[in-house]
């Protein structure tokens, strides 16, 4: 078991845990003696996780793209003394700006930008009181890159990453103990693609793999977390491409993802 520092078994709090990262970030922490609250809009999922989880699971089925029910979250959790904080929860949309539906961008804003925020700055609030605490955002190599036919969701992802370093920074000047994290991976398998309505055209890294590599980089206080070789590369090298042609490689990349 893992304890923190009053004793008390140690608690790891994640949404969007219902598939895809989350769900397997929640295995990955439950090996390791985390008590987990799941968070997600769908219920079943979970409830058949935790039944194969060896620790004490709470389930929460809530919708986070309704920012208030983000700020009742904290509520409800805000003394359960949570120790890590996975801010999972994301999804995309692929097509041109002007065709895709404003709706579920301003949702995708909602849940992937204003959840995070709220949540990052409430529970970091906390941890600096106590100076101990794991946050982790998950962003995704997009953040990198310019978006054409993924615009509102690449500009998520560069909101979730741009936050996270300033965070880092900051933390760091205080010498805090408090340690903040962004995952930025590459195409993942998970169920992203049919909520997005895309399909990766290279080869994605497994879930398990990807959720193994955050936990143990966070728990190195690694700053930003990048699985694979491949997007490694990619972050090193988009670094000396022109604007314009970076727009041009993405815009190709993302047309052949389209179904």
């Amino acid at each position: 078991m893992c304890y923190n520092y009053i004793g008390d078994v140690m608690v790891a709090l994640i949404t969007g845990a219902s598939s895809g990262i989350g769900k397997d970030i929640a295995r990955m922490l439950s090996e390791k003696g985390y008590d987990l609250i799941l968070v997600a809009r769908t219920k079943e999922p979970m409830e058949d996780l935790k039944k194969e989880l060896k620790t004490n699971v709470d389930i929460i089925s809530m919708d986070l793209c309704n920012i208030d029910n983000v700020y009742r979250l904290y509520e409800t959790v805000k003394d359960k003394n949570i120790d890590i904080l996975i801010n999972n929860a994301g999804f995309g949309l692929i097509g041109s700006f002007r065709k895709t539906n404003l709706d579920k961008e301003l949702s995708m804003i909602d849940l992937n930008i204003k959840a995070v925020h709220v949540l990052t700055k409430l529970f970091l609030s906390d941890f600096v009181k106590r100076d101990s605490g794991y946050i982790l955002n998950v962003a995704s190599a997009s953040a990198f890159m310019p978006g054409p036919l993924m615009a509102t969701y690449y500009s998520t992802k560069v909101y979730v990453y741009h936050l996270t370093l300033a965070i880092y920074e900051e933390l760091k000047e205080m010498k805090s103990n408090v340690h903040i994290s962004c995952l930025c991976p590459g195409p993942v398998n998970t169920n992203f693609n049919n909520v997005a309505n895309c399909e990766f055209k290279i080869k994605a890294l497994s879930s398990e793999f990807v959720s193994k590599y955050a936990i143990d980089k966070m728990f190195k206080n690694k700053l930003i977390i990048i699985p694979g070789i491949k997007m490694k590369l990619v972050y090193i090298f988009q670094r000396f491409i022109p604007t314009k042609l970076k727009l041009k490689i993405t815009y190709n990349i993302q047309y052949r993802k389209q179904k």
